[in-house]
């Protein structure tokens, strides 16, 4: 009898759409017995224009009542469409399904991947994905689509692409290789808390500059031996479904027409490729000079109101960071165009919006998981549970009082698990700030170096977390290319396949930022761990 139910209980799997509307129910009643007892924080938040604290007080709110039934009901709508991956994702995948129409992704990736060694490409993938965050969560909505098709193509395991992907921006957000979105969200938090120690204290967007240059490259390494060494092999080997004939006829095969057709297409597939190559050089020339300032009509992408060439790219207010999405999307409709026309794949318009209507009709599944996770992800910020956890860890730091390396461990780990209920970067930093800050300067440990724990915190636990807006891709593109439709890869199995590249990632960061510390390395241009 034991082992039957054992049987009906293996087969037996929450979709990822329905654990999404579970989790929704969980967190209204939760806020219910929450706001029952009255649980709130009082935390400091700093005015960066008068450099003054400022007390606010958060208390869990209610939504199992009139008012907020009616939040729920009335703003499903706009929580849906302002979720932020949907338009990146439909976006992305305009492009990535025109290219991949026209056959250009399967050739290129035939031609040119296949030469690589497994590793090699793992390495690739993780370092483009590692410095996506250059430009915000770019890398979630583009990095994850492509490199499933790109695997798929090879003959690897499309969720080996999909979990590298993830992995690799998820656990390295907030570095790259050059200052970008990170730094305009965080410097400014970090300079008005530091000021509460010294009025006169400079920090510079590329304060951090030496060090994130060196963690991604360091990150990217572990990374390619955790995927290669623990999470490929647990996810098998790739195998395309072949068609097997029942009955046995005997055809006579005309090898030399054969042979000629074959001739043919490698001609026509490396035409395709000749005019995809001049398109991309075009393209890509166009797109450098709308971030070039001072040229006749150039400059377009830039927000000419902000004074650094920094903040004109990447601040705030910047076209090039809002039209990035779409940027690449324009880029692969245009090389797979010029592909599809040189290696005639396609002949007219029908062809094209045919093709990629086949192959955008793959994410129908995901449009409803996007619902439920905005729904969800919306319900959980209302209830205000994050913020109060995270203002409640805060304060944890300040009781406990450490200096010097126990401090700067204890941090990273406090952020990490805040990071769990409270994703957003600046969000934490504007509660952590006020007190990590000043608790990091009065041990001796510049600013400049808090604002480096909080980034790698931050990447430490991003990829383990539902609340994370980006999951959603992630978990939907894994069901997409999951072998066995009736098995559906559940929210708990897709944490589970990223759990060994968190583990070991963690501890990587914070024998970094430790390492850093003691040996003293500058971490940006005239900028080192201590005062």
């Amino acid at each position: 009898m034991r082992e039957k139910k054992r049987l009906r209980l293996k087969k037996f799997y929450f979709h990822p759409i329905t654990i999404f509307i579970v989790l929704s129910v969980i967190v209204v009643l939760l806020s219910a017995i929450l706001s029952k007892f009255e649980m709130q924080a009082t935390y400091s938040t700093i005015n960066t224009n008068t450099n003054e604290l400022e007390t606010e007080i958060v208390a869990v709110e209610n939504l199992l009542s009139f008012d907020g039934m009616k939040f729920i009901i009335s703003n499903a709508t706009t929580n849906f469409i302002s979720f932020a991956p949907l338009g990146t994702l439909l976006i992305a995948l305009i492009g990535l399904c025109i290219a991949e129409a026209t056959g250009f992704i399967e050739v290129f990736s035939k031609k040119y991947l296949r030469k690589l060694t497994r590793t090699q490409l793992t390495f690739i993938v993780l370092l483009i994905a590692t410095i996506s965050s250059l430009i915000n969560e770019i890398g979630y909505a583009i990095l994850i689509p492509l490199v499933a098709v790109l695997y798929s193509s090879i003959g690897r395991n499309p969720l080996t692409g999909i979990v590298t992907a993830f992995c690799g921006v998820a656990f390295g957000y907030g570095v790259s290789i050059f200052v970008g979105s990170m730094e305009i969200a965080l410097m400014d938090t970090t300079k008005a808390a530091a000021a509460l120690i010294d009025q006169n204290i400079h920090i510079s967007l590329t304060c951090n500059l030496f060090f994130i240059i060196a963690a991604s490259l360091i990150l990217t390494i572990v990374g390619t031996i955790i995927i290669e060494k623990i999470i490929s092999p647990r996810l098998g080997k790739f195998k395309e479904k072949e068609s097997i004939s029942k009955t046995e006829e005997l055809r006579i095969i005309d090898l030399e027409e054969e042979e000629q057709h074959k001739i043919e297409r490698e001609k026509l597939e490396k035409r395709g490729l000749r005019f995809a190559l001049i398109t991309a050089i075009v393209v890509i020339i166009i797109f450098i000079y709308m971030v070039i300032p001072n040229l006749p009509n150039s400059g377009m992408l830039l927000d000419m109101k902000e004074v650094t060439y920094l903040d004109q790219i990447f601040g705030k207010n910047s076209y090039f960071q809002d039209g990035f999405t779409y940027m690449i999307s324009l880029f692969f409709i245009f090389v797979g165009i010029a592909y599809g026309i040189g290696a005639k794949t396609i002949t007219n318009d029908r062809d094209i919006l045919e093709k990629a209507g086949t192959y955008f009709s793959k994410i129908g599944n995901i449009a409803v998981l996007l619902f439920v996770a905005a729904q969800f992800i919306s319900i959980f910020k209302k209830t205000n549970i994050g913020i109060v956890v995270t203002a409640w860890l805060a304060r944890l730091i300040e009781y406990l009082s450490f200096s010097g390396i126990p401090l700067i461990v204890l941090t990273l780990i406090i952020i990490a698990i805040s990071n769990l209920v409270l994703t957003t970067p600046s969000a934490k930093w504007t509660i952590f700030a006020p007190i990590v800050v000043p608790m990091f300067m009065q041990s001796n440990i510049s600013a400049q170096f808090a604002q480096i724990v909080i980034r790698v915190a931050d990447s430490m636990t991003n990829g383990i977390t539902p609340l994370l807006a980006c999951f959603v891709i992630y978990i939907g593109y894994l069901n997409i290319y999951n072998f066995d439709k009736n098995k559906p890869i559940t929210i708990t199995r897709a944490i589970k396949l990223v759990t060994p590249y968190c583990g070991i990632i963690c501890i990587t960061w914070i024998l970094l930022v430790i390492g850093w510390y003691l040996i003293g390395l500058p971490i940006g241009p005239g900028v080192y761990p201590t005062i």
